[in-house]
């Protein structure tokens, strides 16, 4: 298997470990600023995946698969890293803590909005890992090496598209009436 990938594979893990310790640490063991260094760990782990992926190339390794999902990680890591963190900081309060409000689900408009708005995240997504794939594919100078890097630049483009359709399904085909019916049970 492919070292990238182990990396890839060992830092998610290593993601929501950190990000687990740093909950437990700020609510079961009520120490805040000790948690909030756990939850502070999660760029570096972005860090240290970036060099090793990027330290990879740089010594002659054919770009993988896993060399552009490593882009892919540490893109969405950035944008949406914030947004997953508080999820999962929603429900670990509620659902282990059994502290503050029960997370809600959104419908119809409010829904629609909230997709959208993560459609735009992922648009950001897309510009700052296809701009590091990018970089690395003019950095090697060599398109046989970087021919997986290229693909998933393609493909990524097409889910990106994708999920622009669906959001604007949303907005055409809501879910307000299923809501409005769940609440008249």
């Amino acid at each position: 298997m492919n070292l990238i990938l182990l990396l890839i594979i060992g830092i998610e893990i290593a993601f929501w470990i950190v990000i687990a310790a740093g909950l437990i640490v700020r609510y079961v063991f009520q120490m805040p600023r000790l948690g909030l260094f756990f939850l502070a760990l999660t760029p570096v782990l972005d860090l240290v995946l970036l060099i090793a992926a990027s330290v990879d190339l740089m010594r002659g390794a054919l770009a993988t698969t896993a060399h552009a999902i490593a882009a892919i990680y540490i893109a969405v890591s950035i944008v949406f890293g914030k947004q997953m963190i508080r999820w999962t900081d929603e429900r670990f309060r509620y659902y282990i803590m059994r502290q503050g409000n029960k997370p809600s689900k959104l419908y119809g408009y409010a829904y629609s909005r909230k997709y959208f708005k993560d459609w735009l995240k992922h648009v950001l997504a897309y510009v700052l890992g296809t701009g590091l794939l990018w970089i690395v594919i003019f950095l090697v100078n060599n398109a046989d090496r970087t021919e997986a890097l290229s693909s998933i630049i393609k493909l990524w483009s097409l889910v990106v598209g994708i999920d622009l359709a669906l959001s604007i399904t949303y907005f055409i085909w809501s879910s307000e009436a299923k809501y409005k019916e769940k609440i008249h049970e």
